[in-house]
């Protein structure tokens, strides 16, 4: 990892100038059809494609066009890849120009000084539907600047898929980070299957890798923002994972991308992998029978405690540059408000961070029509008690953004499990590495 300094205008220019390269820009923007032709106002947002495609279908055709006549507004909606957010936002932020509202799939403080405050947003929502969970305010909040940079209506849980029939088989439940290397090295043994958890430069990797370190009471940072990865609990994370891959895995999880671990649980060659329901709402449309076969279960417990991560963290922003601020704020605070026809037509992917928006939660995800058996989505029902956010125990801030989004802890854990450095030097470097990130988010008074 080189340690030059990077400067937001250098990271601006590089992203964008990646983006171009390997086609993560323009070319990932689906535009949809505009609604209000007469209207006196417009809208534009910016929405990554949706997991659940029916999502999008409801979103864009019905609940856009409903809220546009209702508020005299022409709104435009644009769908992109999430390979394509990142380059994306910057591409706008260089331009001062873009969409009103940009949905980001984790917490973007890195952009908290080109975004509106939230304040407002989150006061008027809580006025009508009550206070937001803890994991909202965590993701969206700088406790050093007092701003909210993000407004969060919705998370999505992360539980562990499994394989009933190959667990079974060896007789193992997969509720620890102890069993599933157990149960995992049984399987492969036997079947020749391997557990799949991604080390590469991807998200479903970047959060797996922190679930199991936040299970071993290791952390980027403390309760307060400050540094604490280089410490002996990081070092048995990173020793484990290495022992994981090494007896349960194969070198493919290196190259793997975000949908890697879906495409592999649908196809029959893993066991078990950390996802979102979109593993088994893909299989129960195209291979219901097969997917009878998969399960799910909440975070594994470690050895200090049960913990995981949000799968993806809704976080919508506001640009100052935005040109209908007044219309975007209005347009959050009215789709929390219908927060429970998202739910629904995102068929459970989505969960609300104003629960009183889904009163019926529990008794929807518990007989579900699509599932087998009807009540395999019961198990999200406590996911609150598990699920934190990125940066936990302290809050997401413009460090932890950075060394996400470079893929840092990745890194230091797929070096160490190759044995391209070992677990002691893995940890340094990446250490070093998000000093460097840590010292520079302090010096522009941000955290």
């Amino acid at each position: 990892m080189a340690s030059k300094r990077i400067t937001r205008r250098d990271f601006i220019r590089t992203t964008a100038a990646g983006a171009l390269a390997t086609g993560l820009g323009a070319p990932f923007i689906v535009p949809q059809r505009s609604y209000g032709a007469s209207a006196k106002k417009s809208l534009k947002i910016l929405q990554w494609v949706h997991f659940v495609p029916a999502f999008d279908k409801w979103f864009n055709e019905k609940y856009v066009k409903e809220w546009g006549d209702k508020n005299n507004t022409e709104v435009t909606v644009d769908n992109i890849g999430i390979a394509g957010i990142s380059a994306r936002a910057a591409a706008e932020v260089s331009a001062q120009k873009g969409h009103d509202i940009f949905l980001f799939n984790w917490p973007p403080p890195f952009y908290e000084e080109q975004v509106v405050d939230m304040k407002d947003v989150y006061a008027e929502c809580e006025k009508k539907y009550g206070k937001p969970i803890d994991l909202a305010i965590k993701s969206t909040y700088n406790p050093k600047t007092k701003k909210y940079f993000g407004f969060s209506p919705s998370f999505t849980p992360d539980p562990i898929n499994w394989r009933k029939d190959l667990w079974d088989d060896v007789g193992v439940v997969p509720d620890s980070w102890d069993k599933i290397l157990d149960g995992g090295r049984k399987i492969k043994q036997k079947h020749n299957i391997p557990v799949g958890i991604g080390l590469a430069q991807e998200i479903d990797t970047a959060m797996a890798l922190r679930t199991i370190m936040y299970s071993f009471g290791a952390h980027e940072q403390d309760a307060n923002g400050y540094l604490t990865l280089n410490s002996k609990n990081t070092m048995e994370a990173v020793k484990f994972v290495k022992a994981l891959f090494q007896e349960t895995m194969t070198p493919e999880v290196f190259t793997w991308d975000a949908s890697s671990n879906n495409r592999a649980m649908l196809a029959g060659t893993i066991s078990l992998a950390l996802n979102a329901i979109s593993i088994t709402r893909t299989g129960e449309k195209d291979n219901p029978v097969f997917t009878e076969k998969i399960h799910l279960a909440k975070a594994a417990a470690g050895p200090v405690r049960r913990i995981g991560l949000e799968h993806v963290m809704d976080v919508y922003v506001i640009w100052k540059f935005a040109e209908n601020i007044d219309g975007a704020k209005k347009f959050l605070v009215d789709y929390v408000g219908n927060f429970r026809q998202a739910f629904v037509n995102g068929e459970f992917y989505d969960f609300p961070c104003f629960q009183r928006t889904v009163p019926d939660l529990k008794q929807l995800i518990s007989n579900d029509t699509k599932a087998k058996p009807a009540d395999k989505y019961k198990v999200l029902e406590d996911v609150l008690s598990w699920a934190t956010n990125i940066g936990y125990p302290g809050y997401a801030n413009a460090a932890i953004d950075e060394t996400y989004q470079k893929w840092v802890l990745n890194v230091m854990f797929a070096k160490a499990a190759q044995g391209v450095l070992s677990p002691e030097d893995a940890v340094k470097e990446a250490e070093f590495e998000c000093r460097r990130i840590w010292n520079k988010w302090r010096e522009r008074k941000l955290m």
